[in-house]
């Protein structure tokens, strides 16, 4: 089947039987790694903006952004993989878990995030 679409198009994470999925768009070679809320695509849909130091090479930048986010939702790295977009800046991640609970903490930390 095709990815899933968000609950809502304000938001850029759906949930799947499994957990969720969440698109995010990646700034590789920032001056540090965080979340910076959300962003709207040339299409309207949302997207988590990510940014991380790591080098856009060898998959360095994708596992930054696993690891930070790993971290900042709680989840282990191996319940994170990115199901599209791997060599794109905009990718769709799935994250394994209870979907209600992943939602809501990872909504919170696009809204909680110090963006100054």
């Amino acid at each position: 089947m095709g990815l899933m679409a968000p609950d809502s198009p304000h938001s850029p994470v759906a949930k799947t039987d499994d957990g969720v999925t969440v698109a995010i768009r990646v700034s590789p070679r920032a001056r540090s790694s965080r979340i910076d809320g959300t962003v709207a695509d040339a299409d309207g849909r949302r997207a988590v903006k990510i940014a991380v130091t790591s080098v856009p090479e060898g998959g360095k930048a994708n596992a930054a952004v696993i690891a930070l986010l790993a971290k900042a939702w709680h989840v282990p790295k191996s319940s994170i993989t990115i199901e599209a977009g791997a060599a794109a800046r905009r990718k769709i991640l799935r994250i394994k878990g209870d979907a209600g609970a992943l939602k809501q903490r990872i909504e919170a930390s696009m809204t909680g995030s110090d963006n100054g």
